[in-house]
């Protein structure tokens, strides 16, 4: 039964992506007939997909001594493969676009999908590019933190790198806001902005509250103490 009451809204989260991109699907016909067109249907999905398992993957991170009171130890094995395939989709959306280019201009060139950062970009659809290739190695290096958590140099240290999932989070919320082709159509739109405002107030509530709330319980006690 608790693995039901997790399941569900769980199932719910990442439905939501696939629902909203075959209400938005080309043609059958497009599909079968024109590889452009496959490949960036293939590549909406894994972005939609990799969203709200990033989504997923930030809340159960957050919450996990909850979630393993609640629900039981298996929420953490749970987490770790997730994640893993939560970072095979992040992977494979620059990927799928490094062969959509090749298709259509007949240059394969993964170094401008993975790491041609602009400072002054050249337009906007250019910035919104470079907020997904930062976001791609923020992710990346979160998941290595994971990956290399037991090793002595790095066991006390992990965590303040798989913070960057929440930062690459906002920063893909951005990117698919001007760039994406489903953001914009329910139901995926509902969820987009619930997801945004909960990390954020994770974010709030997982790492400014308890730093404003120590600040001002020293205050309290200095004015206390005089």
């Amino acid at each position: 039964m608790n693995k039901l009451l997790f399941y569900i809204p769980w199932l719910i989260v990442i439905s939501v992506g696939p629902i909203t991109l075959l209400r938005n699907a080309p043609p059958v016909s497009s599909l079968s007939t024109d590889q452009l067109v496959l490949i960036n249907f293939l590549q909406r999905g894994a972005g939609l997909l990799a969203f709200s398992l990033l989504f997923s993957q930030i809340m159960l991170g957050a919450y996990m001594h909850k979630l393993i009171d609640k629900f039981g130890a298996w929420i953490f094995k749970f987490h770790t493969t997730e994640g893993a395939f939560t970072y095979s989709l992040i992977l494979l959306h620059p990927l799928l676009f490094v062969f959509f280019n090749f298709k259509a201009l007949g240059k394969f060139d993964p170094f401008y999908v993975f790491t041609d950062l602009c400072v002054l970009c050249q337009n906007t659809t250019e910035l919104f590019y470079n907020f997904g290739r930062i976001s791609f190695w923020l992710v990346t290096v979160a998941v290595l933190a994971a990956l290399l958590r037991t090793r002595p140099w790095l066991r006390n240290h992990w965590r303040k790198f798989h913070i960057f999932n929440y930062f690459a989070f906002l920063l893909i919320a951005v990117h698919a806001r001007g760039v994406g082709t489903d953001v914009r159509f329910v139901p995926f739109v509902w969820f987009y902005w619930i997801s945004i405002t909960i990390v954020v107030f994770t974010i709030f509530y997982k790492f400014l509250y308890p730093k404003i709330s120590k600040l001002f319980l020293l205050n309290q006690k200095s004015e206390e103490a005089r």
